[in-house]
């Protein structure tokens, strides 16, 4: 996956929309269940984001700022964010 970013208006205390960044990332999780890859995405992080995307999307840290997003993570996402 590569760069997965906010508008302005829609980071920190004022955002107007929930849960975009992790919508996006679980469409591409979808995307990869599609294309057979089980599931797994990575990404860069920035480095004050590792411990949210941790927390938020069930990454892990793999080093340096790579985060990874395996099949049981992925599939949590999916169905947090996609009903049908």
């Amino acid at each position: 996956m590569h760069l997965v970013e906010n508008a302005p208006f829609n980071k920190g205390n004022t955002k107007v929309y929930a849960g975009v960044a992790g919508n996006l990332v679980a469409f591409a999780c979808r995307l990869s269940f599609q294309r057979g890859h089980e599931g797994n995405i990575s990404f860069l992080s920035k480095s004050q984001l590792i411990e949210h995307y941790e927390k938020t999307l069930g990454a892990f840290h793999f080093g340096g700022r790579v985060m990874i997003i395996e099949t049981k993570a992925a599939l949590k996402l999916i169905s947090r964010y996609f009903k049908n």
